[in-house]
């Protein structure tokens, strides 16, 4: 197979020019003192339609011939890649449909709606989605979008890796979201291309294991992918493009877990200053990893910004606890007047601080003549958590984290 050259993508850099943003490669102070080397992150949650999804999804629509896209193109998608297919197709005058899960976030649907696509959902999963917008396209003449599998595709991910070229031309590792691979190929393909000792480093999901099995067998294969907080990187299947791109131009590709992500979203959310969704966190995961090690100046690509309100809320306080500084316990006393307030007194005088505190005589297996107390603490980090808990054994309390 071919493989898509850093000419391809300069001519869907031209393409793009006044259509998507040259979206800014910010300093990180703190994961720079993480890592031990320079650490920048190249903003992708800016850019139009809060991903690098637009980039790809332009490319592919605008090559189409007038006859193609009078058909209409249509799509499947978590989120992501169905507002850069509803932008895209409304700004060369064609029409979208978009099929995506039930299980889709809001905000997501909303906007890909708010970008002129007709959506329906359909299945639990984004792979019923995408059966459906195959049969959508077979019955109707419709152009099928892939999401990631398609050389043009790939051309327009590839920008990215133009931009960080010139942004940081010392560059010397680029660490990339990996789902499809549509965006870790492209990069790779013009970062290769220009300057080929830079490695591109890879990051998935720990719950979408496909990448390390076709990898491990020399041929995609399709392994249903377990449920993930980083939806927009959870696929079950690489196509057969994708693959030989990360394969002959990857350097490697790790493997991150949820609490790593969140934590990492909590990161760029309170130190970078960054919305990120947690697919578009999985690059800064890779860096908080206690064996992170890659030569610097590293460039951690942010993939997208469009996390759902209510998820946010979860993952800030699934990001605190992993850190250390959110404490969940549930406490077994004897029921007695004043207990409560003796327990909540040790506690304080721990320096952790109480934010919730729920009492049941009727909890699980309770003896008679106790109460379980469930609490929910701030604290100061994994040491506070230890010696906070460490603390109410030797009182004699029973306690679970």
């Amino acid at each position: 197979m071919e493989l898509v050259g850093v000419e391809k993508i300069r001519v869907a850099r031209e393409t793009l020019h006044g259509v998507v943003r040259r979206t800014p490669v910010s300093h990180c102070g703190v994961l720079g003192r993480h890592c031990v080397v320079p650490v920048h992150l190249k903003c992708e949650n800016l850019q139009r339609t809060g991903s690098f999804k637009i980039r790809g999804a332009y490319v592919r629509i605008h090559a189409l011939s007038s006859a193609e896209r009078a058909r209409g193109v249509v799509a499947a998608s978590a989120g992501n890649h169905g507002q850069g297919v509803a932008l895209a197709a409304a700004l060369l005058g064609t029409t979208a449909t978009v099929y995506m899960p039930v299980t889709a976030a809001l905000p997501k649907l909303a906007a890909t709606r708010g970008y002129g696509a007709q959506v329906h959902l359909v299945g639990d999963v984004v792979e019923e989605s995408l059966a459906a917008a195959r049969t959508f396209a077979r019955d109707t003449g419709a152009v099928f979008i892939h999401p990631f599998d398609h050389p043009d595709v790939l051309a327009g991910q590839g920008t990215v890796g133009l931009e960080i070229l010139e942004q940081l031309p010392d560059v010397a590792t680029v660490l990339v979201p990996t789902g499809g691979g549509g965006l870790v190929s492209g990069i790779a393909a013009a970062v290769k291309g220009v300057k080929p000792d830079v490695r591109v480093v890879g990051v998935r999901v720990d719950a979408a294991a496909v990448w390390a099995a076709s990898l491990a067998a020399g041929a995609p294969i399709r392994l249903r992918a377990q449920h993930t907080m980083a939806d927009g990187i959870a696929v079950s299947e690489v196509g057969p493009v994708s693959f030989a791109h990360v394969r002959a131009l990857v350097d490697e590709v790790l493997t991150v877990g949820e609490e790593a992500l969140s934590q990492a979203l909590l990161l760029c959310l309170e130190r970078a200053k960054m919305l990120v969704e947690p697919a578009g966190a999985a690059a800064v995961a890779a860096l908080l990893e206690p064996t992170a090690s890659f030569p610097g100046p590293v460039c951690a690509v942010l993939s997208g910004g469009n996390v759902d309100p209510l998820l946010l809320m979860h993952l800030i306080q699934h990001g605190l606890s992993a850190g250390g500084r959110f404490l969940a316990l549930r406490v077994t006393m004897s029921d007695r007047p004043g207990e409560l307030a003796a327990l909540l007194a040790r506690v304080g005088k721990t320096g952790a601080n109480v934010v919730d505190v729920a009492h049941s005589r009727i909890t699980g297996r309770v003896a008679v003549g106790e109460v379980v107390v469930a609490l929910s603490l701030e604290t100061r980090g994994a040491e506070h958590c230890a010696e906070l808990v460490a603390d109410l054994g030797a009182a004699g309390y029973q306690v679970t984290r």
